[in-house]
């Protein structure tokens, strides 16, 4: 419970440093840092263009619920044209325990029915699929975020926010 709240109060910090850029940016390290160590070790990942997601409003996702804690580890936002790899994202999760029931699967295989990669042979020839399915969530925009890099317990939490963005998708 202490972390979780730790996470919230640390995402609304981070939030009002991108709002206010000019004034924050001694803040904005040391919230840095501060993330850091709450999440174990784990640094904000980079985007193939180099800029840390926290650093950088895009890829963020909304701050409220699920969204607000994928901002807060700094997972990528995810979108139509990433449908695939959030299925494959959704088989890891479910492989690994993350997620259970019958929604995420449910999820999952109607995002494979929409982008046609419903049968084994087309999901072993879908890269996003692929790499999906090794714990690499890509987002709109080119980031990526390795979910194996987390801690059991944010995993968790990370699953919950692919599975609830990957049903805006249908």
């Amino acid at each position: 419970m202490h972390k979780t709240l730790h996470t919230v109060l640390l995402a609304s910090a981070l939030s009002v440093c991108l709002a206010t850029p000019a004034w924050s940016s001694g803040l904005m390290d040391s919230i840095k840092s501060q993330a850091t160590e709450s999440l174990g070790g784990i640094t904000a990942p980079q985007s193939t263009s180099g800029t840390s997601a926290m650093g950088s409003t895009s890829g963020l996702g909304g701050l409220g619920g699920a969204s607000g804690l994928g901002a807060a580890l700094g997972l990528p936002s995810i979108a139509g044209d990433t449908a695939g790899n959030a299925a494959g994202v959704l088989q890891y999760c479910i492989q690994n325990k993350y997620l259970g029931g019958t929604d995420a699967a449910s999820v999952k295989d109607k995002l494979l029915s929409k982008v046609g990669i419903g049968g084994k042979q087309e999901q072993q020839q879908d890269s996003g699929y692929q790499q999906g399915l090794a714990g690499m969530l890509s987002g709109s925009g080119g980031s990526t975020f390795d979910l194996g890099k987390l801690k059991s317990d944010l995993k968790d939490k990370a699953c919950s926010y692919v599975l609830d963005n990957a049903s805006s998708l249908l």
